[in-house]
């Protein structure tokens, strides 16, 4: 597992800790907020999971949460623009990487599966 990919995940998670606390304290930013947070702190302690992963069919559930986290952070960020409470140029970086951390996930995951296939054979 790459070394620079645990550490863009925790810079992201530190990103989304920042941004969660600039949010407007009222139940709309509070909720959001939280959602954010949530998800987005969780991309990076997954991985770090799925580097441990006990098996590939361990390591390709672990990283289907990476997957699945990474988009679920992408949904709240759109919301949060959608809903007039961040500035898109504010948190155009947060998208750009929950995006590529799903296309990661998504490439991680099929490879295993490949190999996991192979092994079966």
């Amino acid at each position: 597992m790459s070394g620079e990919l645990k550490q863009r995940m925790q810079v992201f998670a530190l990103g989304v800790i920042r941004l969660a606390c600039d949010l407007p304290h009222d139940k709309v930013g509070d909720v959001l907020g939280r959602q954010l947070l949530k998800c987005g702190t969780s991309v990076g302690a997954n991985y770090r999971a799925a580097s441990r992963a006990k098996s590939q069919a361990d390591f390709v559930a672990k990283m289907a949460i990476v997957e699945e986290e990474s988009d679920e952070s992408l949904y709240w960020l759109e919301l949060l623009i959608q809903a007039g409470l961040v500035h898109p140029r504010k948190v155009a970086g947060l998208l750009t990487e929950a995006d590529q951390f799903v296309a990661i996930a998504v490439a991680s995951i099929r490879t295993a599966r490949k190999n996991l296939n192979k092994g079966k054979k």
